[in-house]
């Protein structure tokens, strides 16, 4: 199992977004988080690579304890996980092979002919191998949206998180974006993915969640996303607050991935 959540809230500050989190992810399963602004589902995604702290029920991904892990560890997790963003945040000022070499420099990767036959690897999976030296300012936006995906499976994930990664797409490329996903998983990695879009969810087949009224819901048919589902009242009332993008400066893997050429060596 990649991921076993039994009974966590999921809380910033005093704030608790989503109470009584039940949550399984298996290896090569393909799995939805919806839900409106603000319902959560960035801040789960926080929980899982360790943004967020946990305080309550068991929480488990890849084998660590996420209530107990220490600061000290979580960048031998981070190395585990793939992380797609909605706003790509590749480095302007370098080409997408540049950017690609500075995330394996940043995790530990110190021979530079392995580190351009991975990115070459990458970069055709993605079906960009032929803009190896191309700038992001050069890119469409669902180009750069491959290359980030393209980054995320650098160091072999066992488990991608994808947050709104098809946001800021048209249809077609946030699509494509969806089947790269999706065919990832159908290899064997484990795929997480935060949307609004429901098209997708009809048309590619996955395990779909919803936050909603500080719940967390399991849904049985995709077609019930927003549907007439019973909700529990929670035990007391807590404003949602809106899910933000936060980083912490001096960890090294999620700061590659957030493209922060401060780190770079």
């Amino acid at each position: 199992m990649i991921i076993n959540y039994k009974e966590v809230d999921i809380q910033r500050d005093d704030n608790v977004i989503l109470y009584n989190v039940n949550f399984e992810v298996h290896e090569g399963e393909f799995v939805y988080l919806t839900g409106v602004v603000g319902s959560g589902k960035t801040s789960l995604l926080k929980t899982i690579y360790g943004e967020l702290d946990l305080f309550t029920g068991t929480a488990e991904v890849l084998g660590r304890d996420m209530r107990k892990i220490k600061r000290r560890h979580i960048p031998a997790l981070r190395k585990q996980l793939g992380i797609v963003f909605q706003d790509f945040r590749l480095l302007p000022d370098r080409n997408v092979r540049k950017n690609l070499d500075f995330v394996l420099k940043a995790t530990g990767w110190n021979d530079r002919t392995q580190r351009a036959d991975r990115i070459t690897e990458v970069l055709d999976t993605v079906g960009l191998a032929d803009k190896l030296e191309a700038m992001p300012y050069e890119l469409s936006g669902g180009e750069q949206q491959r290359v980030c995906i393209a980054r995320a499976i650098l160091n072999k994930p066992r488990l991608i998180l994808a947050d709104e990664a098809t946001g800021n797409q048209d249809v077609e490329s946030g699509i494509r974006t969806a089947q790269i996903l999706h065919d990832l998983s159908r290899q064997g990695t484990a795929v997480i993915m935060a949307t609004h879009n429901n098209e997708l969810i009809s048309r590619f087949q996955g395990t779909v969640y919803e936050c909603r009224d500080h719940r967390f819901y399991r849904i049985a048919d995709a077609a019930t996303v927003h549907g007439p589902i019973p909700a529990a009242t929670p035990s007391e009332t807590t404003p949602a607050t809106t899910d933000a993008t936060e980083a912490h400066d001096d960890d090294i893997p999620l700061a590659a991935l957030a493209g922060n050429p401060d780190n770079d060596d």
